[in-house]
């Protein structure tokens, strides 16, 4: 939100108070809090009918430091607040002082407050070097002319610096001169609206900001004051984090540690998940003929997913089959599960008047309510649609309790679509404030869904395909990029959104391979095909058209083939970068910022990405697959044609439809499989170990996980001279190692000459 008119003036009908200097100064061992006056005291009588602004600095967890900016503090606070599993209960924080000078230092970071200046606090690195600080006006409340009450911070941009996140969005990937409402919404991938609004951003001089506030926040990112990061809330408190780096992966595993590391999703539903689609005409009969041309076609399938329409019209949702289209679902189910499939299937939290689940859940309290009682509804999306209550216990557990229904019927998983339309105008069975309710209600409402299927499918068998989240919605994985039209434009904004949300704590994401709304061109599908395939979740869905790869000809079937293969191939690598974005929160799609944060060539870069360390992935955005991308320093090789590369270096070229640049990083060891039909199968059963411009220093080690994230295998390869010797441990399994056209096998220990 703007209150300012240019750099003089204020908006019409606004009056802003800046923090100005300190008056008084309270520290303890751990915790600095400051009186700030919002104009000079220049005699006692200054101090008179005026305004304190309270600044308390404090640290949550180690490299975290917390500011809590308050004007009243006497409001009444109703929540819901943003869970930080990672907040410290003890001490994280050391205090100093030094004549004027106060400092708070947690970990590598460190606040430094001079009483003797006017008021502006700065945030130094563990080498003493400013990462950013706060500046005139960089601490105040504003007053609107509709009674609002606006409490407004700002912290200082360097020359050159990148602001990226902010949650998923499509808008330009850096956000720079964008101004952001952080307020969930269901916009499509084509507009400036979000389903996952995620207050933090992150700073490519290495440090991370979190404003903890779960309802609207405005960011003004170098728009309304061009050298500074501004974000305000309607409210009388305003409390950010400043996370430290000094690398983005270490601004990324400190955020995460703090607000919710991602579960690690299963190894199942790495594969290719193809839908019904939406408004498509589908039934059994429809389902088998997929099934069976995936399979005749030798394309493995891992999951299907039924979407709406497995339930009868205008009763969403009462999770019961439409016995017209679907007289047999255990059957059905069983049949489809006999064939090695998961099964997904498509929910929201909207229960519709004529469902049989409106009487039941209005008899109970478990919908929605406005303040006179009357339940919530409107007629957008189903007739008379109401909200389930999520701060209810009682009504998470009567949702969970249809829900554990259809798991009983072979039910794998879940689609959790929506969440994003929540009203202000009611009142929450726990007293939530409707306003910070709008964006948090996903959060309740996907783990509720999600702890539902750790519980009754056991640990690390839970996974969703999410469309709506918030701070901390990184731990109920996946979530996948919403309603996105068949182009080519959506399919580079829909890369632009799952990198935003990649620097916002999330570690696994997806789209709708194709697009969603409207039918591909065949030139759109085949280029969207690698692209999907080469992401951390692949699936083929979309609106009133199927998505089976043979309805956009011959060759689409041969592109999905191959890369449906090479992606399970790819599963020893994929999975293990799947369980470091479980345990550090770096994620498995990579902004190139994240490997290469000190090469500026790659900070802006938003048409590529990596797919977890060693691999570089441009998708082609063209139908005659021209493509630009850039290769960081080093010889780069050619996954699928050994071809090399030496960066720095920006290259143009032309690919056909069965390949695309895809570059394995120099010094990089890729662990391959030898299974390509199944995510989930031995990954030590034919394992190869292929070395891509070996270093002649080269140490390194190599881990295959086992599909629960443990170690199943540790590889050391160490260089020495003219070979390479791979030591395993934990495995007395034999296994591959390949350099170029030379190969050597054996178990224990393997030998390979590189000349």
């Amino acid at each position: 939100m703007k209150f300012t008119d240019g750099f003089w003036l204020m908006r019409e009908g606004v009056h802003a108070s800046y923090a100005t200097e300190v008056r008084d100064l309270h520290v303890s061992s751990d915790h600095v809090t400051a009186y700030a006056a919002v104009r000079r005291v220049e005699h006692r009588g200054a101090t008179l009918n005026t305004p304190l602004i309270t600044v308390e600095c404090f640290s949550p967890a180690e490299g975290v430091i917390g500011v809590r900016a308050t004007h009243h503090a006497g409001k009444a606070h109703h929540g819901p607040d943003f869970e930080l599993p990672g907040a410290d209960a003890g001490s994280a924080a050391t205090t100093r002082r030094d004549g004027t000078v106060t400092e708070l230092t947690s970990g590598p970071l460190t606040l430094r407050l001079d009483t003797a200046q006017p008021w502006g606090p700065v945030f130094l690195d563990g080498q003493g070097r400013r990462l950013t600080g706060v500046e005139t006006k960089g601490t105040a409340f504003a007053t609107t002319p509709d009674g609002g009450h606006h409490m407004v911070a700002q912290l200082a941009l360097g020359v050159g610096e990148n602001i990226y996140g902010l949650g998923e969005r499509f808008t330009p990937y850096l956000r720079n001169g964008q101004s952001l409402d952080l307020w969930q919404a269901d916009g499509g991938t084509s507009s400036e609206q979000a389903y996952k609004n995620v207050p933090f951003y992150l700073s490519s001089r290495g440090y991370g900001v979190f404003v903890n506030h779960p309802g609207k926040v405005s960011f003004e990112v170098g728009s309304e004051s061009v050298g500074q990061v501004q974000f305000s809330v309607e409210d009388q408190s305003l409390e950010y984090y400043v996370v430290a780096g000094p690398t983005p992966k270490d601004v990324l595993s400190r955020y995460t540690a703090l607000t919710g590391r991602p579960a690690l999703p299963p190894a199942w539903s790495f594969g290719l998940w193809l839908t019904t689609s939406f408004c498509t005409a589908y039934d059994e009969e429809t389902v088998t003929s997929f099934v069976d041309g995936m399979a005749e076609r030798e394309i493995p399938l891992s999951v299907f997913h039924f979407d709406c329409f497995w339930m009868r019209e205008y009763q969403w949702s009462d999770f019961q089959w439409d016995p017209e289209v679907f007289p047999d679902p255990d059957g059905m189910l069983a049949r489809l599960k006999e064939r090695g499939l998961r099964i997904s299937m498509w929910i929201n939290p909207y229960i519709a008047q004529k469902s049989t689940l409106f009487a039941e859940g209005t008899e109970a309290g478990y919908l929605v309510r406005r303040a006179n009682g009357d339940i919530w509804q409107w007629d957008l999306w189903q007739p008379g649609m109401a909200l389930v209550d999520f701060t209810n216990p009682a009504a998470r557990e009567w949702y969970a309790g249809k829900l554990r229904a259809l798991l009983d019927q072979g039910v794998d998983c879940f689609k959790t679509d929506f969440g994003e339309r929540v009203p202000t105008d009611v009142v929450w069975h726990d007293g939530s404030d409707p306003e910070r309710m709008h964006n948090y209600y996903t959060h309740l409402y996907n783990r509720t869904v999600f702890e539902l299927l750790e519980k009754e499918r056991g640990g690390g068998e839970a996974v969703l395909f999410a469309r709506s989240a918030t701070a901390g919605g990184q731990q109920f994985p996946v979530h996948w990029g919403g309603d996105c039209f068949a182009s080519f434009n959506a399919m580079a904004e829909s890369l632009r959104g799952g990198l935003s949300l990649s620097l916002s704590g999330f570690g696994f994401w997806s789209h709708d391979i194709g697009g969603f709304e409207g039918t591909p061109d065949p030139d759109v599908f085949k280029r969207w095909l690698a692209f999907g395939l080469l992401s951390s979740h692949s699936r083929l869905h979309g609106n009133v058209s199927y998505r089976v790869p043979w309805a956009f000809g011959e060759e689409a079937v041969e592109v999905a083939r191959r890369f449906t293969l090479l992606k399970h191939r790819l599963m020893p690598y994929l999975y293990g970068a799947a369980v470091e974005a479980h345990r550090t929160g770096v994620p498995v799609m990579r902004p190139m910022l994240l490997e290469f944060p000190d090469d500026p060539a790659c900070r802006p870069l938003d048409r590529q990405y990596m797919l977890g360390p060693d691999l570089l992935v441009a998708p082609v955005f063209s139908a005659d697959g021209s493509v630009e991308y850039y290769v960081p320093s080093g010889t780069w090789t050619h996954l699928l044609t050994g071809e090399t590369v030496t960066g720095p270096v920006w290259r143009q070229e032309t690919y056909g439809f069965d390949s695309l640049p895809l570059f394995v990083r120099p010094g990089a060891v890729l662990p391959l499989g030898a299974d390509d039909q199944r995510p989930d199968g031995d990954w030590l059963e034919g394992l190869t170990l292929r070395l891509y411009a070996p270093p002649a220093s080269l140490e390194c080690v190599v881990t295959v996980p086992d599909q629960a994230g443990a170690d199943a295998a540790v590889f050391r390869i160490v260089r020495e001279g003219d070979r390479v010797r791979v030591t395993a441990q934990g495995s007395a399994r034999p296994f591959r190692v390949e350099w170029g056209d030379t190969a050597a096998e054996g178990s224990g220990e393997v030998t390979l000459p590189v000349g």
